[in-house]
């Protein structure tokens, strides 16, 4: 009787299991086409302003946490936040040009850590701290950007009139309202709920095998110090993109304003461009499943 074939990903030794270049780009679509549609949900959820306070749904942060937690967390977090700017920002007519490249890279950066914070996606212990890792790296350095270039002229504040000071008081309630409602309602709790249970099951249809608790990936091969040099580096790349954006009178940006134009029915072409996506990579994951158990079938006669 021929023994089952195991997962193309699978190797023997300490550390993560390696992957070829075709289950890399697969997570990396996945991961992009899944945090799009989750995005273009954000756009019709209701915001309320109290006062110069604005409680909103920046984005449902359970989606990248749940990718990265149950698949390798970098390509997770180079995808999903592309996924945005495609199917959202680019599709919708709200692109920021270069000042793209700051949300861009802080969101990778948080996702990143968070998925390598997660040993084994049915901790939900370590879920949690994933899904407010991912808000609290993204809006902190988001924070620091905005107060840097009030700092040095390129914006202009957004205070309370004669007290200029309140810029701070109104970024730290900015944070905190963002990690409780897209850091925990809608990040860290449903993580909790879904990963658990889609780990060991969504990944053979991948053809992956499940993340090995013994076996986690590391912030950085060269150590951690190496990851936050990297991450420093990372972090002023996209502060110069975001005051080069403003000082450059927002280049690159891109606001056609189709959605004034044709109200919310317009995000259904955002939706199917996502779909159409998933559908061909659904298909094109089937394919090259089906050909490798066959090739493997061949080789055990």
């Amino acid at each position: 009787m021929n023994a089952a074939p195991r997962p193309a990903d699978v190797r023997d030794g300490s550390g993560p299991p390696e992957l070829n270049s075709g289950q890399k780009l697969m997570i990396f679509v996945l991961s992009m086409t899944l945090f799009g549609l989750a995005n273009i949900l954000t756009e019709v959820l209701p915001e309320v302003r109290i006062g110069p306070v604005e409680l909103s749904v920046s984005y449902l942060a359970f989606v990248p946490v749940v990718m990265a937690s149950l698949f390798h967390p970098l390509y997770a977090a180079l995808g999903a936040p592309l996924g945005e700017i495609v199917f959202v920002d680019l599709l919708m007519g709200d692109f920021s040009g270069l000042g793209e490249l700051e949300g861009y890279l802080q969101m990778s950066l948080g996702i990143y850590i968070a998925g390598c914070l997660v040993r084994d996606p049915r901790r939900r212990g370590q879920l949690f701290l994933a899904g407010v890792t991912v808000v609290v790296v993204d809006k902190l350095l988001s924070a620091i950007v905005d107060i840097g270039k009030v700092m040095i002229g390129v914006d202009d504040a957004e205070f309370v009139p004669g007290l200029p000071e309140s810029i701070l008081v109104l970024e730290a309630v900015g944070f905190t309202t963002d990690l409780l409602i897209s850091g925990v309602l809608f990040g860290a709790l449903p993580a909790m709920a879904l990963a658990p249970r889609l780990y060991g099951k969504i990944e053979p249809l991948l053809g992956l095998a499940p993340r090995d608790p013994a076996r986690p990936y590391a912030l950085a091969e060269r150590g951690t110090g190496a990851f936050l040099l990297l991450a420093l580096v990372l972090a002023f790349v996209s502060m110069i993109a975001a005051f080069t954006s403003e000082i450059f009178d927002n280049f690159g940006v891109w606001e056609p304003g189709f959605i004034d134009q044709y109200g919310q029915r317009f995000l259904w072409i955002g939706v199917s461009a996502a779909v159409i996506v998933l559908a061909a990579l659904v298909v094109t994951v089937r394919f090259v499943v089906h050909s490798r158990r066959e090739r493997a079938a061949q080789e055990d006669r």
